[in-house]
């Protein structure tokens, strides 16, 4: 459940790293939303390639972006070969966030080799505004009756790293 947008992709060369980070910051900047770095010389990052679980263990750059409160941060976090997997879970902030973060993403898709994007809200192929609202209504209209059980399920949850559970099951 949720309105997220998921992308994956590798980058051309390392200055496409380069500058799709200072785009990125820039961008960031503009808009007043937080970031910082990311450099760290040993991580482990959970992936997902054929439908199958893999870990990549490494070195990773990149940039975490927190565009609204409300919304997960957005880790442009690349790994030793220029790749990155990631998802921004937006349906708790504004819809301009969503539209905006979108916007980023096609700002950038031209240092990537390839960049796949799977819009939740279908705003990233399609822009069409309504039809993100539409998803946007429909997950509130299933997260209300989820809660309208408040002795079974209770949320949204945000977790130490950012992310968002929508709902738990009271134990």
């Amino acid at each position: 459940m949720g309105v997220t947008i998921h992308f994956e992709g590798k980058l051309k060369d390392l200055r496409s790293l380069a500058d799709a980070l200072t785009f990125a910051a820039k961008f960031s900047e503009e808009r007043a939303w937080p970031f910082h770095t990311i450099d760290q010389p040993e991580v482990t990052l959970k992936r997902i390639r054929n439908e199958q679980d893999w870990d990549y263990v490494g070195p990773v750059t990149g940039l975490e972006i927190r565009p609204h409160e409300n919304s997960e941060p957005c880790r442009l976090e690349f790994d030793n070969d220029l790749y990155v997997q990631e998802f921004t879970k937006t349906q708790f902030a504004p819809i301009e966030i969503h539209v905006q973060l979108v916007e980023l993403l096609h700002c950038i898709e031209p240092f990537f080799e390839d960049l796949k994007v799977e819009d939740e809200g279908e705003y990233f192929e399609s822009g069409d505004l309504t039809l993100l609202a539409k998803h946007r209504d429909r997950c509130f209209e299933v997260f209300k009756e989820y809660l309208a059980q408040p002795s079974k399920y209770h949320g949204p949850l945000r977790l130490e790293s950012g992310r968002i559970v929508d709902l738990m099951e009271q134990d």
